[in-house]
């Protein structure tokens, strides 16, 4: 199968189908933001308590009201539902308000001196994680600018020489920021690298049952929302067992990814394709009523019995049986549909193979 193709199709499937897994990364993320909230208060407060800075009562009354209003924020963001799904946005306006919490608190306890400086690798690293490379390029300008900001709160021109040590000073922000993005292009790379594995067929490309059910939950789930039409075509390849027979389980491998590739190059960017198991393909056509579905079925038919290839001096042809159920005439379950489809593919295969057919015996000849 053509891997742009089955790119574009992994990638639109995870669009429509693996919302929930996507909330699922997100609110695991949104956990360790959390976390990270929580340490940024804690390690404010212990300063305020071991460094002495409790004598200094205008300093403690500007922190405690920063940390109380970064804590109701905290609060609304993660525990009073303040949004339902979790999102990028989200977390980064979290980020902004991090930055927020570190520079009121900088600015009364030393500024550019403070030891509390180092707490500006919070926010990078939470941008690290979860957001993109130009959203951490501009928390880290944001960042910058606070430095600045600071610097210049002490009452003197900003000359080269302080450009120099906002730079030194900026260096390990700068550091820690490059490697933790690229870890985390690293591990995200991995991560999906996994998810399309465990949701791919080895031999074919097309997606597993897996993948096709988390791809198509979605689809059909705007299908039923809306009372938009939808087919499921189910193709059974006539031929393998004979050319496993015959000519050997590599053949019979090979005739499976012909059969895929056509398949596939019937299909429109937004139809979802899959191996059902052993020699049978299921595909769902989202907005497709039965003419249609009936159509692409055709073509698919006819594309596999034109391919042919090779096996030693021998030339091998293929056909596949397909049965084709549609929404709302024949169910209103994914499972009802497959199930009367996978009827109908049976019997098309009773009735001479290569052949299409329509659940309720609608059979729809062909010439072979």
């Amino acid at each position: 199968m053509d891997k742009t193709r089955l790119g574009r199709r992994q990638d639109s499937g995870a669009d429509v189908g693996a919302d929930g897994i996507q909330q699922e990364e997100l609110r695991g993320i949104s956990r360790t933001v959390a976390e990270i909230h929580w340490l940024l208060m804690i390690l404010v407060l212990l300063y305020m308590i071991f460094s002495g800075a409790t004598d200094e009562t205008d300093m403690k009354t500007a922190i405690t009201a920063g940390l109380f209003f970064y804590a109701a924020m905290v609060m609304s963001f993660r525990y009073a539902n303040f949004y339902r799904r979790e999102t990028r946005l989200k977390i980064a306006i979290e980020t902004f308000c991090m930055i927020a919490m570190i520079t009121w608190s900088l600015w009364y306890t030393g500024k550019t001196q403070s030891p509390l400086i180092n707490l500006f690798l919070l926010p990078v690293i939470t941008s690290s994680l979860a957001l993109s490379k130009i959203s951490t390029l501009l928390l880290v300008g944001m960042i910058a600018a606070c430095f600045v900001a600071l610097d210049s709160g002490e009452g003197r021109l900003y000359a080269l020489v302080n450009v120099g040590e906002t730079v030194a000073q900026l260096a390990p922000v700068l550091l820690v920021a490059y490697i933790t993005t690229m870890f985390s292009a690293d591990i995200r790379y991995g991560i999906g690298k996994a998810k399309l594995l465990s949701e791919t067929d080895e031999l074919t490309g097309l997606f597993n049952l897996r993948g096709f059910a988390i791809a198509s939950s979605g689809v059909f789930g705007q299908a039923l929302r809306y009372e938009r039409p939808a087919c499921v075509l189910m193709v059974d390849c006539d031929d393998l067992k004979p050319v496993n027979d015959q000519y050997g389980h590599q053949a019979g491998n090979q005739l499976l990814m012909k059969a895929a590739r056509c398949i596939s190059n019937e299909l429109r960017h937004t139809d979802i394709a899959a191996r059902y198991g052993g020699d049978e393909f299921i595909v769902l056509l989202p907005e497709t009523p039965m003419k249609g579905g009936l159509d692409v079925a055709e073509r698919i038919r006819v594309a596999v019995s034109e391919t042919m290839f090779e096996v030693g001096p021998a030339r091998v042809k293929n056909s596949v049986s397909i049965g084709i159920a549609c929404y709302p005439e024949h169910g209103r379950t994914l499972d009802a549909i497959t199930a009367r489809a996978d009827q109908a593919m049976y019997e098309a295969k009773k009735l001479g193979r290569n052949r299409v057919a329509c659940y309720n015996a609608t059979l729809v000849e062909t010439t072979p």
